[in-house]
């Protein structure tokens, strides 16, 4: 298994990115919050899953060491792939996923694109008792966005698979936030963003 990768950013696209370590570029799929806070340049380390199927080596790349830990808890659920665990941890951070489990919230199981409420009920069944309670902290260590939060979020949606309409219907209902940040000083938190979008998306 490899447990994390350190190296500078060579490239990110809208469902990934491209690690340079030691002369050779990892490509690794990560959520659109973990997307927004890469630089071009930059000097990074990211916790990484590896998932091993017959035709395909994957790694997963993520913020904070507890993305990882439930990202791999989810996919002991059955019906669960890779894919759809990396979706709900862009819907949702670890805590919130936690407490929808703990607290069998199937709605917000259902925000997730791909998860309808028989696949919530098997979710909760089965993994109420694994990922354990919230610690509070989910989400502390995402850094602000320094470029440009629209296009940002724009992307990130795109890459989910949402039409260029209905990135812009999101990004049109996330402003105020946005805008509630930015005038108190605080660049947009892109990862914030995603997840209210993406509420606003499921709801539309």
């Amino acid at each position: 298994m490899i447990a994390f990768v350190s190296g500078r950013v060579a490239a990110v696209a809208p469902d990934g990115a491209v690690l340079e370590v030691a002369g050779i570029g990892l490509s690794l799929q990560c959520t659109p919050g973990t997307l927004a806070t890469l630089r071009v340049g930059e000097a990074v380390q990211l916790p990484t899953s590896l998932v091993v199927r017959e035709d395909s080596l994957t790694l997963y790349g993520f913020l904070e060491e507890d993305e990882r830990v439930v990202f791999e808890l989810l996919q002991t659920a059955s019906g669960v792939g890779p894919r759809l665990a990396q979706a709900m941890l862009a819907v949702h951070g670890p805590d919130a996923l936690r407490r929808a489990v703990a607290g069998e919230d199937l709605t917000a199981l259902m925000l997730v694109p791909g998860i309808g409420r028989k696949g919530a009920q098997r979710i909760v069944l089965e993994l109420k008792d694994r990922l354990g309670a919230p610690t509070g902290v989910a989400g502390a260590a995402r850094a602000a966005a320094t470029a440009p939060w629209r296009e940002q979020l724009h992307g990130a949606l795109l890459g989910l698979g949402w039409s260029s309409r209905e990135a812009d219907d999101a990004l049109a209902q996330v402003e105020p936030q946005a805008q509630e940040a930015a005038a108190a000083g605080v660049e947009p938190d892109v990862g914030v963003l995603l997840r209210s979008a993406l509420r606003s998306l499921s709801r539309a």
